[in-house]
């Protein structure tokens, strides 16, 4: 009787957690992601593109989070590039909005996206439950393996003026083609002149590979 007791409550706490976790709600056609809402939008990637997998969920418990990871990679699963697309939007539990005052304002599809670059190893430790953290674990559950070093570019578009809701794109590639590696692009805690030249390169390519439509 304990164990049978053990068992439905171990079934009733699986179902919680399932019910606490909606399924996405995009839909992926080929190298397409197509969202109804939040934004109404088509995402279209290189043919190349192949999706690995989805997840949606309460990050922090404080914003519903889907995400949805995209890959290139050579016929041994090595990873050249990866299309990271993210719609969040604060729970309304809470006060909170967005700032990404500190990024660069660009215009993307005709679109007020904020942008930032960076580059760095792609190993290092990332916080419990984050979206960088279910990003790891699609390319892992899917036996693909990121370079040894990447650098990546984040393009935020804000739905509206109450910044509350976000679509986010981060692409990323392999360093190594730069000729770079992370520490030579370094110089202290600043970045040396060259990462400006490859930066604006790898962020004008980003958004030729990613198309954004209404």
């Amino acid at each position: 009787m304990k164990q049978l007791a053990l068992g439905l409550g171990a079934a009733f706490f699986s179902s919680l957690l399932f019910a606490q976790a909606p399924a996405p709600e995009r839909v992926v056609k080929g190298n397409q992601l197509i969202s109804k809402s939040d934004p109404e939008a088509t995402i279209k990637l290189p043919r190349a593109a192949k999706h690995l997998g989805a997840d949606r969920w309460n990050l922090y418990d404080v914003a519903d989070c889907e995400l949805h990871v995209f890959v290139e990679a050579d016929k041994n699963k090595n990873i050249k590039a990866l299309y990271w697309v993210q719609f969040e939007g604060y729970l309304p539990s809470n006060t909170h909005a967005y700032d990404y005052s500190e990024d660069e304002p660009v215009t993307f599809a005709g679109q007020p996206f904020f942008q930032r670059a960076s580059f760095g190893p792609t190993d290092r430790p990332t916080k419990a439950g984050s979206d960088l953290e279910h990003v790891r674990a699609i390319v892992q559950r899917a036996g693909y393996k990121m370079p040894a070093e990447s650098m990546n570019v984040r393009l935020v578009h804000l739905l509206d003026e109450t910044r509350r809701k976000e679509l986010m794109f981060i692409y990323t590639e392999d360093l190594a083609p730069t000729g770079y590696t992370s520490g030579q692009l370094k110089e202290g805690d600043r970045t040396r002149p060259e990462w400006e030249a490859i930066r604006k390169e790898f962020a004008a390519r980003a958004m030729e590979r990613i198309k954004l439509s209404r």
